[in-house]
């Protein structure tokens, strides 16, 4: 009975400690046991361990686990953007590019979004709590004949979705303008009149754009230039202060205005800038009748130096009063329809 005894006092006893791990079968396992020292609880062994084999890929293999490359997926290659045609679509050749005015706000400008037909509808937003109108009845008809959705929005809403500050009660949500080439702007169609057009240096108020092509496509304007940087674009105050011209008036966006007048130049456009120190006066504006582009700087800065040196003249509205300039939207104004006088 002693010796059953002290055999299985042996058995419970580890050479890891209490909580070790029972020593490996084998040579390595009477070493372990003839150790003086146990191991410490949670150390690891100092022999490396064993490498899995690896199994032969084959039916019902597993995939990879971790530490092994998975295998690489090359990507599909797409077919190069072709047109009709069988050309390839470049940059230039591709879509046209968004110039903004996905939001139309104001009564006017989307009734004529709607009589224009030139993009998209989406949808119309109609504030519920606002007074009959006539055009209202004419926004209304108009979009059912377009099949465009109209909803009745609440105040709280109608307002969180406007950007300008007096949005009359209606909005419009719609695709992008394009924009337009620059080659497009001076091409000469025959029974066209000769290109007309509008370029901004600089303009950043929304207002103040807006304004200006309004007075410019009431003059007979058959486009404009805006420069990419510094500068506002197509924005729903602008779309309100246009008051529907934008549905009507192709714009082109420039990288730089100074190069972009150099093309004009030579494609047989009289370039003439606006500015008070101008050498002759706007009445006596030279080529009126011919292809002219007329450019407008900012209030204060007025023309930048680059782009006062691209026009081939340089002419100011002479002032009687007390004031030094006239706002860029009446300036515009004037200049604008003293080409339309020209011409009639």
């Amino acid at each position: 009975r002693g010796g059953r005894r002290r055999a299985s006092r042996r058995r419970v006893v580890s050479p890891a400690g209490r909580g070790g791990k029972p020593p490996p079968r084998g040579r390595s396992g009477k070493a372990a046991a003839r150790s003086d020292k146990p191991a410490a609880r949670g150390a690891r062994s100092a022999q490396p361990p064993s490498k899995p084999v690896p199994r032969a890929a084959g039916k019902g293999a597993k995939p990879a686990g971790r530490g092994r490359k998975a295998p690489v997926k090359h990507a599909a290659v797409l077919p190069r953007r072709t047109a009709d045609d069988g050309a390839v679509l470049t940059r230039t050749t591709g879509p046209k590019r968004g110039l903004g005015g996905e939001q139309v706000e104001g009564r006017q400008a989307v009734r004529e979004l709607l009589m224009a037909g030139r993009r998209r509808v989406k949808e119309i937003w109609m504030l519920s709590e606002q007074e009959p109108a006539a055009v209202l009845d004419d926004i209304v008809a108009l979009a059912q004949a377009e099949r465009v959705t109209v909803r009745d929005v609440g105040r709280s809403k109608f307002f969180a979705q406007a950007r300008c500050e007096a949005p009359q009660g209606v909005l419009a949500l719609a695709a992008e303008l394009p924009e337009a080439e620059l080659d497009d702007l001076v091409a000469v169609r025959p029974g066209s009149p000769p290109p007309f057009l509008v370029a901004v240096d600089g303009v950043t108020d929304p207002g103040n754009l807006g304004a200006l092509l309004r007075s410019a496509e009431c003059a007979g304007a058959t486009g404009i230039v805006l420069p990419r940087h510094r500068a506002v674009h197509i924005t729903p105050t602008v779309t309100k202060a246009a008051a529907g011209a934008v549905e009507h008036l192709p714009c082109a966006v420039v990288g730089g205005l100074p190069a972009a007048l150099s093309e004009l130049r030579k494609a047989g456009v009289w370039v003439v800038g606006l500015d008070g120190d101008g050498e002759g006066e706007l009445w006596s504006m030279p080529a009126a009748d011919g292809p002219i582009a007329l450019v407008l700087g900012a209030e204060g800065s007025g023309l930048s130096r680059l782009v006062r040196q691209r026009c081939d003249a340089v002419v100011r509205i002479p002032l009687l009063g007390s004031l030094g300039s006239l706002n860029v939207a009446a300036a515009a104004a004037l200049a604008c329809f003293e080409v339309a006088r020209a011409r009639a």
